[in-house]
Parts: structure tokens; sequence; C-alpha cells
């Protein structure tokens, strides 16, 4: 009888690439080939080719050949800003709202919610999107914390996932809005609210007030397993001052006179001033990063003083103040994600130019750091590129500028060495994360909508275009041949 041993693949592979993108360089390099461990999913080395004498080209079995005219390597890309438990809820006159989001939260079933983000993360995967920056599951608690893990697991294909659990808010502010809030009549003989024990509606954050309030909420979240600790600086909480079908959804019936329609739902500060203070003072503790929503300016500026790693939109700036939050933004080293496919495709042009205006600025003028995420679940996941697109087509940065935000940047927005990996730029030891372009991003607008390669951690998940087999075919075992 003769025994077959089965050889074992070679430790290493090594991929070949005619163009590649280097974010520190912020320039395309020729004829760079990358070797990479399968052990460890990671660069072992990086080398320059002399295609016409230079041995190292052969392509031997198992290797990567990614030469060819039109093709472009670059670094998986990063989407600092998601929410994989939502879908495309745009209400622009061309593509109508499938369910907002509190309709998503509150009447959506888990089931269904956690069944799109399983094929939202692998359409986020597939278009090159090798990790993701998610920001708050909406009213599924932790989950995303176990999505994250099943991806690591190897149970489902998606990026790299940083998440934030729940985002923290202070009481009655970023929740699910209602009207009714009793199932009992308010003439019952019990007396209003009694009884019924009142509409349940689920949870949308982690409702907390005061400093050592905000403290132990920060505990919960790094109790819950999250990578990111987020909260809302501003919000639109006093929407029940003048509620209707344009902000709540509680009633057909809208408000005879209301205020100027610019205010009457204002974003406003949900803490004061130390309790921002006191959330950072935490998270620093617990050694993780700290993003801040805010829609205007006021509340920008005073998560920007409490030194969190990020500042989420900034879609207003009713009191003037972007110059002072840029200046702090600057001094301080607060990244800002500025989403702008999401106030593209829901909010007004006047915001977007007014939008695109500050970025530059920021940008080009104040040197702040800005990162590309494009709020996307507002968007549908796959259709990411569209924030990098934005700011190569309207702002007006350089192609080259844009991938380094959307690839080294975007780890400096997960964290950074916090995150406890390297990704977004090629180095010994950094993941073995690369996509492929069927065209070159300098020459075609839509390049980075042809991704024609995907790997992640030293995996091919995507090649020729096509998505390779994601799903292991169990073998029967021995035991069941007789």
């Amino acid at each position: 009888m003769t025994l077959r041993i089965n050889p074992q693949p070679p430790k290493t592979f090594t991929l070949h690439s005619s163009l590649l993108f280097d974010p520190k360089q912020k320039a395309f390099r020729k004829n760079i080939s990358i070797e990479i461990d399968r052990d460890t999913g990671s660069i072992a080395n990086l080398y320059e080719r002399d295609d016409q004498h230079d041995l190292r080209l052969q392509v031997k079995d198992g290797d990567i050949d990614l030469r060819g005219p039109g093709k472009c390597v670059l670094p998986g890309l990063v989407d600092s800003h998601t929410h994989v438990f939502l879908h495309s809820y745009s209400l622009t006159t061309e593509k109508k709202s499938d369910r907002p989001s509190i309709e998503q939260m509150r009447d959506s079933s888990p089931v269904e919610r956690i069944l799109r983000a399983t094929s939202a993360v692998r359409a986020a995967l597939l278009a090159g999107f090798t990790t993701y920056r998610d920001l708050g599951t909406e009213a599924l608690g932790p989950a995303d914390a176990q999505l994250r893990d099943c991806i690591n697991r190897g149970l489902i294909p998606g990026p790299r996932m940083f998440v934030a659990t729940d985002a923290l808010a202070s009481n009655g502010s970023y929740e699910i809005r209602r009207e009714n809030k009793s199932l009992s009549s308010p003439f019952s003989s019990s007396g209003y609210g009694s009884g019924g024990g009142g509409l349940q509606v689920p949870r949308a954050s982690d409702p907390c007030d005061g400093p050592s309030s905000v403290r132990a909420a920060v505990r919960r979240r790094v109790g819950d397993g999250a990578d990111i600790i987020k909260f809302y600086a501003d919000y639109r909480r006093k929407v029940m001052r003048f509620p209707g079908p344009d902000t709540s959804r509680t009633s057909n019936q809208p408000i005879l006179f209301p205020p100027d329609v610019g205010r009457k739902n204002p974003a406003v500060p949900l803490f004061g001033q130390d309790e921002m203070d006191a959330i950072v003072a935490e998270a620093k503790l617990a050694e993780l990063p700290v993003a801040a929503h805010a829609g205007d300016t006021k509340a920008a500026l005073m998560a920007a003083r409490a030194g969190v790693t990020s500042v989420e939109h900034v879609f207003e700036d009713y009191g003037g103040l972007m110059d002072e939050v840029l200046r702090e933004m600057k001094e301080r080293k607060v990244i800002w994600v500025p989403t702008l496919a999401t106030v593209e495709s829901a909010l007004s042009e006047e915001v977007m130019e007014g939008c695109v205006a500050a970025v530059r600025k920021a940008v080009l003028e104040m040197g702040v750091r800005v990162v590309t995420g494009g709020d996307t679940g507002v968007i549908d996941h796959g259709l990411n590129c569209r924030e990098l697109e934005i700011f190569v087509q309207k702002v007006g940065l350089p192609v080259e500028q844009v991938l380094e935000m959307a690839t080294v940047g975007g780890w400096e927005a997960c964290g950074g060495e916090m995150t406890g990996y390297r990704f977004g730029w090629w180095e010994k030891g950094c993941r073995a994360d690369v996509i492929c372009l069927d065209a070159d991003p300098r020459e075609d607008k839509k390049a980075l909508r042809k991704v024609g390669f995907v790997m992640k951690d030293g995996k091919v998940w995507k090649r020729d275009g096509r998505a390779v087999d994601m799903i292991t075919v169990p073998e029967f075992p021995s035991y069941m041949d007789d």
C-alpha cells in the first residue's frame, strides 16, 4: 500500500503588479511585487522589479499576477463611517425611501436586519472595502460586535469591522419618537399612563446623564465589545415640540403655523462640556478611540475641545463657528469625517454646496485631517466609493490625496495603533489587504467602481471581477465510508 502525502503549500506566495498606489508616498509606482505570508495574512516583503532581468518575476504556482494594461493595485479601502444594520433610505426624488431609519429600527424584524447586514458586508468587501468603521447598530445593541466576530471566525465574508455597539446619548435625546406612549386610556379610572405598561419600542442609544453616568456608559460599551466609543454631541431632540410627518412620522396631520422651517427642529447639544470631557477621559482609560456625531458646529466645537478622535458630519453652521471649529480640530489633531455621500443623497443642494466649501477649506487652507466615510447605510452598501468620487470631483482634491485619506486615514480613524492591526499601506507586518482596479483612477473618474480583485488578510474573495466561492462545502469524514 502506497501512502500519499499531500504536499503543503508554501508558506508564502507573491502578488505581482505593474501599477501600484503607495499611500505613504501619495504616488503611483511601477513593477512592485508583494510577498504574502499565508499563515499570518500579512505582508512578508515588498520589492521593486526590473522586469527584463529580474528572476523574481517568475510567476510560480500559487502566485497572483495583477499586471496588465489598465490594472491598478491599491491597499484595501476603509469606509470610516458605516451602519451595516441600516439600508438605503434616501429621500431624493431620484430614489424614494424604502423605509426611513426610524421605521427600520422600530418595525423591521431583527432577523431581517441581520440578514440584510450579512448581504451588506459581503457587498462592501466585493466593492474593495476591506475595513469598516461601524458607528452604531441603531437599536440592535451589541449585534455589530457579534457580526464582527462572525466575520473574524470565517463564518461569513465581510470587511474587518471596528464597531461602536450602542451610541451614547443623554436621556430623551436619540430615541425612537412616538406620540402614543401608553396602551392604557387617558380616561381610565387608574389615571393616565397606568395599566398598559406603556408602548414599548426598541432602545436606539445607551442613555446617560452627568459625568459619572457617562463614564458608566462607556464601561458598558467596553463590556459589550466595542472597538470605538460613539456619542451624540447633538441631535434634533426637540422634535416633539412640533411633531409632524416630515420629522417624526407620528401623524399624517401637520402642525399648523410652525416656526421657521430652518430652526423648527434644530440640532442642539445633548451633553455639557464636562460630560463630553468625561466620555473621552474614560475611553482613554480603555484605550479606545472616540467618535462624536455633530450636526452643527456648536456641538462640534465642544467635542473637539474634549479631544475626541473624530467628529462626524457637521452639516450646519448656524452660529458661524466653522472657522473656530477647524482651528480647534487642527490644534487638537481631531479627524473630520464629513460623510458627503449622505449629504448628496439626503440633503439639499444648498447644504451640499456649503459642506463641500467647508471641507475644501479644512483640507486646503486649515490643514485639518479629513478622511472618507459615507455614512453608508444611508446610501447602499457596495456604493461606498461614491464618497471618494465626491472628494475628487466636487471638493477638487487630487486622487492621490483622496486614496490616502481612504487608506491610511481610515486606519487612523479606526484608532491607529489602538486597533491592534496595521492596514492601509504597504509594509512588512501590515495586513495583506489588496484590491485591483480594472482602470487607472487618474484617467477614469469611475475607476473605483471597477474592482476586479479583492484580497483581505491574504485570502482572495474576488478574482477576474467575480466573487470567489464563499461557501465551504463539508467533506464526508472517513467513518462515514463504511
